[in-house]
């Protein structure tokens, strides 16, 4: 049952957490992190995104909030996430991601080459050495020629994956055909997160594994339902979360993670600050499963400016009035 609009801002808050550097064209990330009778949890769609969208991460906020979760183990395995900086702060990234075996690099950002893109892939690739896994995360923003021409140069780094290096499906299958014998998987993730229908991708042999995430698919248990149904290796990453919702993840982690494969939960590491004195840091290359709580003092010293606090409780208001009439969550 969808908690009365009261219940979920009882005890709200807005946080705009500092980054340590620019990712996914921002420096500030938004949250609204607030608690339910099962703990703390998160609601932060990414502020582009309409409130239609919005909806599946309110379900996902509710779920985790509103259902007690059980952990399946301790810890899960993290990758270190390298944005599109220069190969010579490289270094002294992965070095917030200790004990850290796998990276995923960020690729094909706006005003960047591909010349720029091999040479961070290439520099990630010496400094954690020929046994570590290397990912590449594209967001969709090749076309199917640009793409090709990337992988082909990047495929000699020994690429666990190429993530999301087309937009659409159709080109997600082209590319995945054009590129069969550069040993190059395709991962899949705004196809499965923003798509209407999340196992579209996986039935039309588009790609070879699955990105996702808790929130923006209606939470752990609605997740759980498609990494069952996709028949696919599934990675869990996080939507640039607070360590409240790294919690989210780590326990959608935890009981579906395929082996062999890092989640995306080490993020907490791109941040200045977070809601807690204990963030889901990666140590050992892991980090727990556990939910957390949201510190009044940090959400106080990071609390959002009081416009901003007024947008997105409207934006909860106006998100929670979609779910309240859609007929399975009023």
């Amino acid at each position: 049952m969808l908690p009365a609009l009261s219940e979920l801002l009882a005890d709200a808050h807005v946080v705009a957490l500092p980054m340590r550097v620019r990712f996914r064209g921002i420096t500030t990330r938004e949250a609204m992190v607030l608690r339910g009778p099962a703990g703390w949890t998160e609601f932060s769609p990414f502020v582009e995104y309409d409130d239609a969208e919005a909806a599946a991460w309110l379900r996902g906020a509710i779920d985790f909030g509103w259902t007690e979760h059980v952990p399946a183990a301790a810890s899960v395995p993290v990758n270190a996430t390298v944005p599109a900086i220069e190969p010579g702060a490289v270094a002294g990234l992965l070095a917030r991601y200790p004990g850290c075996t796998t990276a995923k690099v960020k690729v094909a950002e706006p005003g960047t080459t591909i010349d720029d893109d091999v040479a961070r892939v290439a520099e990630v690739r010496r400094v954690m050495g020929r046994a570590a896994s290397v990912r590449v995360d594209a967001n969709g923003l090749w076309t199917v020629d640009q793409a090709a021409e990337a992988l082909e140069r990047l495929a000699p780094y020994d690429l666990q994956y190429a993530e999301q290096p087309c937009r659409t499906v159709p080109e997600l299958a082209a590319l995945r055909s054009r590129i069969a014998g550069l040993g190059v998987p395709i991962a899949a993730d705004e196809s499965v997160r923003k798509a209407s229908d999340p196992l579209a991708v996986a039935r039309a042999g588009a790609a070879d594994v699955l990105v996702v995430k808790a929130q923006p698919l209606g939470g752990i248990t609605a997740a759980l339902s498609v990494i069952e149904s996709a028949g696919l290796p599934c990675v869990v990453s996080s939507a640039l979360d607070t360590s409240v919702g790294l919690g989210m993840g780590a326990f959608l982690a935890a009981a579906a993670m395929s082996p062999g494969y890092a989640a995306g939960l080490g993020t907490a590491a791109m941040f200045e600050g977070d809601v807690t004195p204990d963030p889901l840091l990666p140590a050992d290359g892991r980090i727990g499963v556990r939910r957390v709580d949201a510190a009044p003092s940090l959400v106080a010293r990071f609390a959002a400016l009081p416009a901003r606090t007024a947008w997105w409780r409207s934006r909860l208001e106006r998100v929670h009035a979609l779910l309240a009439a859609a007929p399975t969550c009023s």
